[in-house]
Formats: structure tokens, C-alpha cells, sequence
């Protein structure tokens, strides 16, 4: 598809804070054991971990600050295939946040600590991107980045920039975190202007209203089924399409709470075609984190070998959907196995 083959020449870069997720159980049992269960993490990086895995030429971009701690999570990525070398030392911490064991990402158990750290605190003019952007053909980033702060979101801008003007293809996830969002301004006053450089958007329906302006039907729920969820799907990735003329395929995630577990299902709209996956239900989750990392990472694979629409859409969903049973933040299912997983009943 047109300004969306990255020709499979050269690497694909992820854009974002590595961070470490401390994961107590509800029932402060934690306390007694003195014990805090860690996962290495953050958004981009998750999504760098699947592609590593997958066989994809990756690289990852974060700031750590200059110490043993930050080799050993450098040591722990180039173990897992990625390629560090973008990498920028300097600063004085990690950035951590705590998530009871089993919540989302989204539930009020979420706390963030990441005020200072060595990502939050680069700024435009510290990073000669000609450097970070040698040898890569795909770019993603996501919405949690910009939401730090406005020094955060105009570096987001800068590399932007860099890599629009290097033909660099470029993708966002639309995460939407109310938590982060505290420096002023509103999602809606930031996002659009870093949209506009974007050919591949994901996320949902939901966050597309909140960071981008783009209205939902009210009423939405009163019928709550997938048709008619999947109907807004199409209404809002047109609005999309229409707003932003670099976008070429808009990505929408559903996954709702049933019974124990959830009910998930995802639409990919591209060349004026809406394609939507199979159903797939889940009565128990294992770890909710990440999940929607691995449809982002599905997306950029399915784009990357060049694969058709149904077909990068059906990869990344069942991507998504096993990393539901998987400890951790990022997916440990192979290529192999996904593809196994894949259900065809739509």
C-alpha cells in the first residue's frame, strides 16, 4: 500500500519510556513476604519485544540514566533481539509505575511515578536523530509519551518531524491516560498536531474522541452489540481518514468485560474497506498489560511482511488475545504459534 511499505530494508524504531512495573497483590500480602513482583516495561517496548521475537529488525529509543542498573536492562533488551544502540544515557532515574496484580491499565489502581526521570526529562535539541533514524524504515510511538509533558510532546514533535522527512513510516497507538494528562493542557490541544504526521493509527473508538476530538455516538452502549459497535468503528476511522491526509489504515480494538473474562474483538480500515476479526472470549485472564501492545506490534508485522489487510488484522488479534494468559508486559507467543491461535469465524 502506498506510504505504508516500509520495503523491509531497513529496521523498525519504537519511541518511549522504558519503565518498570511494580505489581502488588490487592491483599498486601506483599507486605508479609517482602516481596514485590517486577516487570520490565512501557508501551514501546513491549511492542519491540514482540517484533524482536517475531524476526523483525528492531530498535528501541528511550533515555536511562548512567548507571548499573540501566546496563542490566540494556543487557536484558539485546538479549530479547533488540537493537539498543539509540539508546540515551543520562539522567538521574527510572520512571516506575505501580499496578495491582490482575487491574488494567485504565483502573484507578494505577500510580504513576515518573516525574524527573531520565525520559521526562530530554528535550528538543538533545538527540541528533540523523543518528537514532540511520537504517530505519518504520517509526511508532504512542499517545502516552506526549501526555508527560509539553517539553515531552514537543520532543515527540521534533522527531516527528525527522522521520517525515526521511519517508519514514510512521504509526501511533492512541493510548489515552487520564493520569498522565496534568500539565495544562488538554489531549485534544496536543495529539492532533503529532496525528498529522501518522499513516498507520490504532486504538479505540473511545480515546479517539478524547485525544482527538472526534465525536462518538452517545447512545453507543444502549445497543451494545458488535455490529453496532463495528458501524462506529467505520464512522470514526472515516472521520479520521478525512481529517488526516497522511493516514492510509485506522485500527480499532473492542474489548469489553464477560462473566470472569473478556470479549474482544478488532476492525482495520483500509482503502475505504472496513475488515473485522473474529470473536474471541476469554474466561480468565491472566495479565490484561500489554495486550493491546501486541495488536500494535501484529499490525506492524502484518505491514511489514506485506501481508493483506484481513490477514495483518487476524495476526495481530490473535496476538493480542494470547498475550492475555501471559505473565509479563510483553508477549512471549511466537510467530507459530499466533498463527495457530487465529480464528477464521467472522
Amino acid at each position: 500500500m502506498k506510504d505504508m511499505d516500509a520495503s523491509n530494508t531497513g529496521a523498525v524504531l519504537t519511541f518511549g519510556e522504558l519503565l518498570l512495573r511494580i505489581c502488588p497483590d490487592a491483599d498486601g500480602d506483599w507486605l508479609n513476604a517482602n516481596q514485590l513482583p517486577v516487570h520490565v516495561g512501557g508501551a514501546e517496548l513491549n511492542v519491540a519485544t514482540a517484533l524482536a521475537l517475531w524476526g523483525i529488525d528492531t530498535k528501541y529509543f528511550t533515555a536511562l540514566p548512567n548507571n548499573g542498573l540501566s546496563n542490566t536492562l540494556v543487557n536484558y533488551m539485546v538479549g530479547r533481539g533488540i537493537d539498543t544502540s539509540a539508546i540515551f544515557k543520562g539522567g538521574s532515574r527510572l520512571g516506575l509505575f505501580y499496578l495491582t496484580k490482575g487491574a488494567d491499565m485504565k483502573h484507578d489502581a494505577v500510580i504513576y511515578d515518573r516525574a524527573g526521570s531520565a525520559f521526562a526529562e530530554l528535550k528538543p535539541g538533545m538527540i541528533e536523530w540523523d543518528r537514532v533514524l540511520d537504517g530505519v524504515s518504520w517509526f511508532h510511538f504512542s499517545a502516552i509519551c506526549p501526555a508527560l509533558s509539553q517539553q515531552t510532546a514537543d520532543l515527540c514533535e521534533e522527531v516527528l518531524i525527522a522521520a517525515s522527512q526521511r519517508n519514514i513510516v510512521i504509526s501511533i497507538d492512541l493510548n489515552y491516560r487520564a493520569k498522565l494528562w496534568q500539565y495544562g493542557k488538554q489531549p485534544q490541544e496536543i495529539m492532533p498536531g503529532l496525528v498529522k504526521y501518522c499513516n498507520l493509527i490504532m486504538g479505540n473508538v473511545w480515546a479517539a474522541e478524547s485525544l482527538l476530538g472526534i465525536a462518538v455516538d452517545p447512545d453507543i452502549h444502549n445497543n451494545g452489540t458488535q455490529e453496532n459497535y463495528l458501524k462506529e468503528a467505520m464512522s470514526v476511522s472515516e472521520k479520521i481518514m478525512a481529517q488526516y491526509s497522511k493516514c492510509r489504515a485506522v485500527a480499532n480494538t473492542f474489548r469489553f468485560d464477560h462473566q470472569q473474562g473478556i470479549k474482544y474483538y478488532t476492525a482495520l480500515y483500509q482503502d475505504g474497506v472496513l475488515h473485522n476479526s473474529a470473536v474471541y472470549v476469554a474466561e480468565q485472564v491472566t495479565d490484561k498489560v500489554g495486550s493491546g501492545d501486541c495488536f500494535m506490534a501484529g499490525l506492524i508485522y502484518g505491514y511489514y511482511k506485506q501481508m493483506q489487510p484481513q490477514n495483518t488484522l487476524d495476526f495481530a488479534t490473535a496476538a493480542a488475545f494470547e498475550k492475555l494468559f501471559i505473565h509479563g508486559d510483553a508477549t512471549k507467543s511466537t510467530v507459530a504459534q499466533i498463527n495457530k491461535a487465529i480464528k477464521h469465524d467472522r
